[in-house]
């Protein structure tokens, strides 16, 4: 794509505005939130007080619009912590001559940093820096600078207070991640109609893992019919699969193939139900088509067998089991399949978070890390912003690094999309507060009324788009600024020109050192590649050994890893597609066309450990021979693949080919059985995924041999 077609994009699309509005009570509440800070403290303590108070209160009820699971109170009360640490430092820091552009680039910096946790944790610790900015304007004693830091505190603390008197929609977001994760599997039985290897798209089971763990507190208080469904969603997943593949599964024509197609779309219809229900609370209401589940076949039809029938069976009662828990009926399911295979998932209080935030962060402490690099970038332009506005002689500089903190975004598309939209929301925003101000001539109250209607106003358009919410928080500032003296007018255009300033500066910073998603597909592959072969090799190992202990959990985890490692190379590969000029990996000799295929080759291997988990035995099946070193070797020659892809040798399975044919000779001397069958069509599948990727990954020029002669050195 070309740097014109990749700007006209990001501009489209910071500028495009959605229909959607957030719940009309949460925007009420985070105001309502405002207003109880804003007009005490002025009429205690004054304008100067009741900005930072007020600035404190609005950025802590941002933070509990971001996407997250925790409970929104201590997402508040750990934004107005935040907010009150850096408000407190920034007020003594203005008042020794150079220090306070050296603390706010170790701020940013370390602000940058947080988007290793997560970009929850990344958004709301920029906004730290804005408030430092906004607020700290002119140096004051350390008494006068505790107080702004405590009020600014206070601000989150009263959001986190009515959050909790005030509750609206509390399993919204859970309820929400549970029906996509139902609403995904019924279009997957769909597609699986028409195309037996069709792929499940891994996001909504992401995202409902991470709704599912949850804090002591919210496992006492959540919705009885939230129990153990995800659990059952994800048992449903390989029973589909094992249903549809025509290596394991029904033929691939016939009679058996369309009565396969009908459970399948009877499956469809009742997951739709049961997504239907989570969402809204209803009470389950199956459709007619749900007889077409059972095994029994209308008069004179045709049956599943083998594999097949297995397979619909499992499927049947999963269902049956997903309804019986949403009409709180089978206490059993509620409380057996509540637990997650592998253990329950908890998530610690936010203090006992501190060491795991600090072990991300500190893994991210190399100049080669995204992260690394966009924190950084982001104390460069915030301090460069910041002196410059400085340098030029603007009364509010702050204006100028405020835009470049709040535009600065890990990768490309978000940083120019909203680069442009807060731009623009920004001028408009401005004009029109100015514009009132000019007419009304408010005084304190007024100007503190208008802030907080202006404030409403972001928190409703949240989900509407980011130049509109700018718009709105612009005038918000505006308003707030507005209870200080001076000439509103020449201040407008003073905060139009550093808003220019700062954004011009921002976007002119990542074209000049960028963080290019395209250089990091090959490293994201590579993560697959080793994970879905982990996966192979773990589920194969229970054939070779069904009694050991852990079987199935190790399965499990090792699909979550594989997981989250497609997940994170198809969003690298969502945002390198708009980035400008990007068609080359940072991989020797391979090209973009090569990448996708083998990503396609990937995502076949990963279709296999997923017919393999469809039909793990029970820990008193017999041991499948040979299986046990087969998976070792799969193990073994995924990895190596992996990091031959990365350092530019030839990707290549001569060893796993060769412990292939080596267990088709101990399977030839066994007895015909289904456990036997699966193992031999889930191997051939295996090599012929993994041909594939050789035939993706092929280089013109000639390299050494790669997994099987590095394993002779090795062993040498």
């Amino acid at each position: 794509m070309s740097w014109f077609a990749a700007l006209r994009d990001t501009t489209r699309d910071g500028l495009t505005l959605d229909r959607t509005l957030t719940n009309p009570q949460r925007a009420l509440r985070g105001a309502v939130a405002v207003a109880l800070v804003i007009f005490p403290t002025l009429a205690i303590g004054g304008p100067g007080l009741a900005t930072s108070a007020a600035m404190g209160a609005f950025i802590a009820g941002t933070a509990t619009f971001q996407r997250s699971f925790r409970p929104r109170p201590t997402i508040a009360a750990a934004a107005g912590a935040g907010l009150g640490i850096s408000t407190f430092l920034g007020y003594l820091a203005v008042g020794v001559p150079g220090a306070f552009p050296v603390l706010l680039a170790v701020w940013a910096f370390g602000a940058g940093l947080m988007w290793a946790i997560g970009p929850t944790a990344g958004v709301v610790a920029a906004t730290t820096v804005s408030v430092m900015l906004v607020v700290v304007q002119l140096p004051v004693s350390v008494p006068a600078a505790l107080g702004h830091g405590l009020v600014c505190a206070l601000g989150g603390a009263v959001q986190a207070l009515l959050i909790m008197i005030w509750p609206i929609g509390n399993w919204t977001a859970q309820r929400e991640a549970l029906a996509d994760t139902y609403a995904e599997l019924a279009d997957y039985a769909r597609r699986l109609r028409h195309d037996p290897i069709a792929h499940l798209d891994p996001a909504p089971f992401i995202t409902a893992r991470h709704a599912a763990t949850m804090t002591s507190w919210q496992e006492r208080r959540r919705p009885a019919e939230m129990r153990g469904l995800r659990s059952i969603a994800e048992r449903i997943r390989p029973a589909l699969a094992a249903i549809a593949d025509p290596k394991v599964g029904a033929p691939a024509e016939g009679p058996e193939r369309d009565r396969a197609r009908d459970v399948l779309a009877a499956a469809a219809e009742a997951m739709d139900a049961v997504a239907r229900a989570v969402r809204t609370g209803d009470p389950l209401r199956l459709p007619r088509s749900t007889p077409a589940l059972t095994l029994v076949p209308p008069a004179g039809g045709p049956q599943l067998r083998g594999a097949a029938r297995r397979a619909a069976r499992r499927l049947t009662g999963l269902l049956r089991r997903a309804a019986d828990t949403l009409d709180g009926t089978d206490e059993e399911a509620i409380s057996t399949l509540a637990v997650d295979v592998g253990g329950r998932l908890r998530k610690p209080p936010l203090y006992r978070m501190v060491p795991v935030a600090a072990r991300a962060v500190r893994r991210q402490l190399q100049p080669r890390s995204a992260v690394f690099q966009h924190a950084v970038r982001l104390s460069g332009v915030v301090t460069v912003a910041y002196l410059l506005a400085r340098l030029v002689g603007f009364e509010h500089g702050y204006w100028a690094p405020l835009t470049a903190a709040m535009v600065m975004r890990p990768d490309f598309a978000q940083t120019y999309s909203r680069g442009v939209a807060r731009l623009a929301g920004t001028v408009v925003g401005v004009a029109l507060s100015t514009l009132v101000v000019q007419l009304l001539d408010p005084g304190e109250w007024l100007s503190a009324g208008l802030a907080v209607l202006c404030i409403g106003g972001a928190y409703l358009t949240h989900r509407t788009g980011y130049a509109l919410t700018t718009a709105c928080v612009s005038s918000y500032v505006v308003f707030l600024l507005g209870l200080q003296p001076g000439n509103p007018l020449a201040t407008a255009f003073e905060r139009v020109g550093l808003t220019l300033l700062g954004g011009g500066v921002a976007l002119l910073a990542y074209a000049l050192f960028p963080t290019w998603q395209s250089a990091r597909l090959g490293e994201r592959l590579a993560e697959w590649l080793a994970a879905a072969g982990r996966y192979n090799a773990t589920a194969l190992a229970v054939y070779g050994d069904p009694v050991a202990e852990g079987g199935a959990q190790e399965v499990r985890a090792a699909l979550l890893d594989s997981r989250e490692a497609r997940s994170e190379l198809t969003q690298a590969v969502q945002r390198a597609d708009v980035e400008p000029g990007r068609d080359k990996t940072r991989l020797p000799d391979v090209s973009r066309k090569q990448l996708d295929r083998a990503r396609a080759s990937v995502g076949h291997l990963g279709r296999v450990g997923l017919l393999l988990e469809a039909h793990l035995p029970g820990r008193d099946a017999e041991p499948v021979p040979g299986v046990r070193d087969f998976a070792d070797e799969v193990r073994y020659g995924t990895a190596l693949a992996a990091g031959a892809l990365l350092t530019g040798r030839r990707v290549e399975f001569d060893a796993v080919r060769e412990a292939h044919t080596k267990l088709e000779r101990q399977l030839a001397q066994l007895p015909q059985s289904d456990r036997v069958d699966v193992v031999r069509s889930a191997t051939n599948l295996l090599l012929q995924a993994l041909k594939d990727l050789e035939r993706a990954l092929r280089r013109g020029v000639g390299q050494p041999a790669g997994p099987a002669r590095e394993r002779e050195h090795a062993g040498s």
